[in-house]
């Protein structure tokens, strides 16, 4: 029997810095210009940059503890393209607070506060289903974001109500009951989709077609959505317990991974079926969760996924999963076609 995928290379380490004792992260990210710089977001809040690179006080930008930190823990940072500075980067923050922030550099080793965008249950627009969930002040708990790969304007989240959000940073929209922000606040929400059985943990936009994206959380399913309807187009049930993170393939257009809470990091490919895994990779022999996995871009043979032990595994990808099929495209096409409305 051929081998789809095999695990090449683990990883175990403990991360210790004798020279900057910081709380503990959540989301981390390199910077894509500066691969020795690394982004973390913490449970205080706060973000913080490091210099790979340096053996001695690698904190080169933070944010610290100000009215524009966030309240809650970090739950994903990512590196934005910096439009009036080209060999610059900014960076976003997503938090259980219910904001999304945009930070730039400081000459004095500060990040601060560029632009910024809050979820206030009351500015989520209202759908059939939205109808029945409690409607007020509070802030809608952000946990994951992805970006468009076809308009950098438009992102979508999940959110800890279950459902996920597609957004827009062209927003112009006050944020309501935000004060305190050095920079007003603006409500990005413009559609709301149908909602997982519990928090969402992960969304990715699809790199090959510009209106899919896929969701997961709590209630171990996968949903494929089409962003112009709220109703998902397909939704598989991975697992009978939480599905923390869910990524497209960057070659193959109907190939996706997810990263299980039974240990597992399954591969899902439209081609074969459009119900179960085409393969599922033991990733810990006690079923410790596997919290992250990302594929890598350069060399799309390879899966990274990390677990609950503090184990990083590479997993080698057979061609299966690597090389497009004829008609690849035009299937996806077909997918996103289908209509629940």
């Amino acid at each position: 029997m051929k081998r789809c995928c095999v695990c090449i290379h683990c990883h175990t380490q403990r991360l210790r810095s004798k020279t900057c004792r910081l709380p503990a992260s959540h989301g981390m990210q390199l910077d894509p210009l500066l691969h020795v710089h690394m982004a973390g977001g913490l449970f205080s809040g706060e973000l913080v940059v490091w210099d790979t690179s340096r053996t001695e006080d690698p904190v080169i930008l933070r944010t610290g503890m100000t009215d524009d930190t966030h309240t809650d823990p970090v739950y994903q940072v990512n590196w934005l393209p910096d439009a009036k500075h080209r060999n610059q980067s900014r960076l976003l923050s997503v938090s259980t607070d219910g904001k999304i922030l945009v930070w730039r550099e400081e000459g004095d080793g500060r990040l601060v506060l560029a632009e910024g965008f809050a979820l206030v249950a009351q500015q989520i627009p209202r759908t059939s289903w939205l109808k029945k969930v409690a409607c007020g002040e509070a802030a809608v708990g952000v946990t994951s974001l992805s970006f468009s790969h076809f308009d950098p304007r438009v992102f979508v989240v999940g959110v800890e109500g279950g459902y996920p959000l597609q957004c827009c940073m062209a927003a112009v929209t006050p944020a309501l009951h935000c004060t305190g922000s050095s920079v007003p606040l603006r409500a990005p929400a413009e559609l709301a989709f149908s909602p997982h059985g519990g928090p969402v943990y992960s969304v990715s936009c699809s790199p090959f077609h510009r209106n899919l994206f896929l969701s997961c959380g709590t209630d171990g399913q996968v949903h494929l959505h089409s962003m112009l309807q709220t109703q998902p187009l397909i939704s598989l049930q991975l697992s009978k317990k939480y599905l923390f993170c869910v990524r497209w393939s960057p070659v193959r257009p109907l190939v996706f991974a997810a990263a299980s809470g039974d240990g597992e990091v399954h591969l899902f490919d439209f081609e074969r079926s459009s119900q179960k895994p085409a393969v599922s990779m033991k990733q810990t022999a006690g079923k410790h969760p596997v919290y992250c996995l990302e594929f890598n871009m350069k060399q799309t043979h390879l899966l990274a996924a990390g677990d609950a032990t503090g184990a990083i595994k590479i997993w080698q990808l057979s061609s299966d999963f690597t090389e497009q099929r004829p008609r690849e495209v035009t299937h996806l096409e077909q997918l996103a076609s289908e209509s629940t409305d």
